[in-house]
């Protein structure tokens, strides 16, 4: 069975850092996409960063770039999101995906497999 936990949200204040974790088990792990979305309340689902394990390739939310980092311990099955310079529209709920196969999608519909979601508040 293919799970995905989620860990490390919370409240920060603007310019805060969080690091988000994910753990997954049940699967090949080298055969399989990773990435975080986020989706705020109202709002679509958006990828935040995806990740290619099996080489490192990384996709990034133009919002984003120069302020999150992905990054995979592929010995642990473990996919992470550092946060920094946090601002207050990135709270929304994150959330951990997989998929199978070698394509860094942005589309939330080709992920098959999702965790169950951690809130990032960003507010003073």
């Amino acid at each position: 069975e293919v799970t995905l936990v989620e860990s490390g949200g919370g409240r920060v204040l603007p310019g805060g850092s969080l690091r988000l974790s994910c753990a997954a088990s049940g699967f090949r792990y080298e055969d399989y996409v990773v990435g975080w979305f986020r989706q705020a309340p109202g709002k679509e689902r958006e990828a935040v960063s995806v990740m290619t394990p099996r080489d490192g390739r990384t996709v990034y939310l133009d919002s984003v770039k120069g302020r999150f980092t992905i990054s995979s311990d592929n010995a642990k099955k473990m996919v992470y999101l550092q946060m920094n310079s946090l601002q207050s529209e990135d709270t929304a709920v994150y959330y951990c995906a997989a998929h199978f196969g070698a394509i860094s999608s942005r589309s939330s519909y080709d992920y098959g497999y999702w965790g169950q979601g951690t809130q990032v508040t960003v507010s003073s």
